[in-house]
């Protein structure tokens, strides 16, 4: 490349231009280019989320920091869907957008006055499917948020009723960095399933090197649907009867009203995603994200541990059938498990109960991590009646978790709590 004397930088030669082709036309190729990614299979637990919630017709709420990728996502959802995808602007649209226009006719005294939808949703009436995206609810003004509460949860718009292949994806900014921002109306809000959307280093790196994550559909088992619906029915209803006061509670700050609160709405949402989640497989985490989106974060959790509680398997069948007991593999259920065999010999303490109860240590220790079993084994060995004889299977888990010590040490205060009660016992 020839260098100009006078600065010493390069001067660029001109390239030959192809004959019709034009810079602009040349510019419009490198665009397209830049434009052209594709898609790959790759674990992204909030795409997953987000799908399984449209799969099961929940409106969803992408809640999230400005350039954080919200649209993209759901212009590459309705790709993979194959939706023809339909953006609304919600901030820039009157009221009359969503509820209707009023349109006079000949006789409005006789046919009244019939309220016209908008040109969007006659198109999408039309196509018979779609994906309804609603951009920038958190900058729409109160009024406008009212009328979109019967086109979120009816899906009619004016006199026009949407078609059932139509899902319904809203985005929105925090307050503190959206444009002239409200927070949500509770009745709006209560109407959708929050999830919020934050950037991963990996997902982005590699998307902007031209492959993104795949939204796929929830791949469900059509011999569990019944079962799904069973047990999503069962956890709910059985959560619900035990913690009343959360079937309907609205938080008492503006803020938190705007996100996701318990309401028998939410909760028939929670259960749906529950059904769903529970027919797909999907990984803990990801039912995790979308129970709390529905009910909040507060009530989600306990839902989630009123499900694990519901998992334990019956102490009173590893009792039972020590050798063959199936614990869980994750660490905070077995241990509840292993207390729960515990307190079900020290509801009930014979010797034969007593050993299948180190029995059942046993089968823990061969299955599991040894340092879950200190606690119960000490607890174990406090129940211990006079004349019972100390099993071999004690023996078998001192040599492995050092209880031996432990163990003779609960046994002696035993002994030694029922000398003390039994010489009270005798004085009086």
């Amino acid at each position: 490349m020839p260098v100009n004397s006078s600065t010493l930088l390069p001067v660029p030669v001109p390239v030959p231009i192809p004959a019709g082709r034009t810079q602009l036309s040349l510019a419009e190729d490198l665009r397209t280019l830049l434009r052209t990614t594709t898609t790959e299979p790759r674990p992204d637990e909030q795409l997953e989320a987000l799908t399984l919630a449209v799969a099961a017709d929940l409106p969803v709420l992408l809640w999230g920091e400005p350039g954080i990728g919200k649209t993209a996502a759901l212009t590459q959802l309705a790709a993979s869907f194959e939706l023809p995808l339909t953006t609304v602007i919600a901030s820039v649209h009157e009221p009359t957008d969503f509820s209707g226009l009023p349109i006079v006719g000949d006789d409005p005294a006789a046919n009244g006055v019939p309220m016209a939808p908008p040109q969007w949703a006659v198109e999408l009436a039309r196509a018979g499917r779609g994906l309804l995206f609603f951009d920038e609810l958190s900058t729409a003004t109160p009024a406008v948020q009212a009328a979109l509460l019967r086109v979120v949860l009816e899906r009619r718009v004016g006199t026009l009723q949407l078609p059932p292949g139509v899902r319904i994806v809203a985005a929105a900014n925090p307050r503190a960095s959206a444009a002239d921002g409200w927070e949500l109306s509770p009745p709006l809000a209560n109407r959708f399933v929050h999830l919020y959307w934050v950037h991963d280093r990996d997902v982005v790196v590699r998307g902007l090197g031209g492959v993104w994550p795949r939204a796929e559909l929830p791949r469900l088992d059509p011999a569990g649907l019944p079962e799904a619906v069973a047990f999503a029915r069962r956890a709910v209803c059985g959560f619900l009867n035990a913690r009343p006061t959360l079937i309907h509670r609205l938080p008492t700050t503006e803020t938190k009203r705007g996100g996701a609160w318990p309401s028998p709405r939410s909760w028939e949402a929670a259960m749906s995603l529950l059904a769903f989640g529970t027919a797909a497989s999907v990984s803990r985490d990801v039912l995790a994200t979308l129970v709390r989106g529905a009910v909040g974060d507060g009530p989600g959790l306990e839902l989630l541990a009123h499900i694990d509680r519901m998992e334990l398997p019956d102490p009173e069948s590893l009792l039972a059938d020590p050798a063959a007991a199936e614990l869980p593999e994750r660490g905070d259920l077995r241990q509840a498990t292993l207390e729960a065999v515990v307190a079900a010999v020290g509801a009930r303490p014979e010797r034969e109960r007593w050993e299948a109860g180190w029995a059942v240590l046993v089968r823990a220790l061969e299955t599991g991590a040894p340092d879950l079993l200190v606690a119960p084994a000490k607890a174990l060995a406090a129940l211990r009646r006079d004349g019972w004889e100390v099993p071999d299977a004690v023996e078998r888990l001192a040599a492995v978790v050092g209880l031996a010590r432990r163990v003779e040490d609960s046994v002696t205060r035993t002994a030694a709590a029922a000398g003390v009660r039994s010489a009270a016992g005798g004085r009086r």
